[in-house]
């Protein structure tokens, strides 16, 4: 009797969790939500967003298209600095003092994943818990895994999502090594490289390529006795700037000095971003940016898209360890190999 009782418990638990799975989603009610501002929503719609589930991705996308009237009225930052600089204790400080200033911000973070292990350290919100725990403020970490394409993809259509939730202002920070920077560009209006005092020691160790897509650097941790340290850096990276050739869009780059810790200069650099802001909305240059950018990120979307088709194919799973070993071997030159792949590929379309 006892067994019977249980099972029948068991029984009601399925199927209401089945009533749960099939469930339709009401659009109409997610926009609903999404235009309230309601954070719950917006995890879930990025959660669709980006789910491996073709399902669950037809409908973030539903979701997404509908929401497109209500985005682009934000500030998009992209966040960068090398490993030790306070990324996460500089956005947790600039975020409320963007949110004393009356703005809501969303915090994105691109989040580095272990090729060993395929672990990631999804820690953005234990440290940044005063900003976590404000409800003007959004934050959401993505581990990058072995697809940064991909996952910058979804960066950005969770950026149009945030815009339809409300979010001025949308931070994006990236790992801050490697080709993370140039995709977060990619997607922003703004690059705010964060860097160390020490700048003898860092120019050497930072790419070119890096400074010349900053917009402004900010030297962190610049309290108690890295003050004179930061007032050194400043020099040197202004020095290091003039080197570069002028921007076509106008904008010069300035190097500022902070203290997330005691909130000092931080108002300074959101002043410098509001003045970037408004050089390039008068030039009308945002505008001609995020079309560009648009155009960008449709073309990389479809090399993501065949570059996913082609290695989940059967037939190419079947030929792929073959031609390899081939490779390896030296029996077969990799063009070759490629170009016999994506043959095997082609007919079994």
């Amino acid at each position: 009797m006892s067994n019977t009782h249980i099972n029948k418990a068991q029984q009601e638990a399925i199927n209401r969790l089945k009533q749960k799975r099939d469930k339709v989603l009401n659009i109409d009610e997610v926009l609903s939500n999404l235009k309230a501002g309601n954070r719950t929503t917006l995890s879930q719609a990025i959660t669709l967003i980006e789910s491996n589930n073709a399902q669950q991705q037809a409908t973030g996308q539903q979701i997404l298209n509908n929401c497109m009237p209500l985005t682009g009225n934000s500030i998009r930052i992209g966040i960068t600095g090398v490993p030790g600089v306070g990324k996460s204790t500089f956005i947790e400080s600039f975020g409320q003092t963007l949110i004393a200033l009356g703005k809501k911000v969303a915090v994105l973070a691109i989040d580095p994943s272990s090729q060993k292990t395929g672990g990631s350290i999804l820690g953005d919100k234990t440290r940044m818990e005063k900003l976590s725990s404000n409800p003007n403020a959004f934050i959401r970490p993505s581990a990058s895994a072995d697809s940064l394409g991909g996952v910058a993809q979804k960066t950005r259509e969770s950026i149009l999502l945030c815009e339809a939730a409300g979010y001025d202002v949308i931070l994006v920070e990236t790992v801050g090594v490697g080709q993370s920077e140039t995709e977060v560009h990619s997607m922003v209006d703004f690059f705010l490289l964060l860097m160390l005092a020490g700048a003898g020691d860092e120019l050497q160790g930072i790419k070119r390529g890096i400074m010349e897509m900053a917009d402004l650097i900010a030297i962190t941790k610049a309290d108690n006795d890295n003050e004179h340290k930061a007032k050194l850096a400043i020099r040197e990276y202004k020095n290091a700037l003039h080197l570069f050739p002028p921007a076509a869009s106008g904008w010069y780059p300035t190097v500022l000095s902070c203290s997330a810790i005691n909130n000092k200069g931080i108002q300074e650099i959101w002043e410098v971003i509001v003045k970037h802001e408004t050089h390039f909305t008068l030039k009308g240059l945002k505008e001609k940016n995020r079309k560009q950018q648009a155009k960008y990120w449709m073309k990389t979307t479809i090399q993501q898209m065949l570059h996913n088709y082609f290695k989940d194919s059967e037939e190419v799973k079947k030929a792929y360890q073959q031609k390899e070993q081939l490779v390896i071997n030296q029996l077969l030159n990799p063009f070759t190999a490629a170009q016999e792949l994506l043959e095997i590929f082609l007919k079994s379309k």
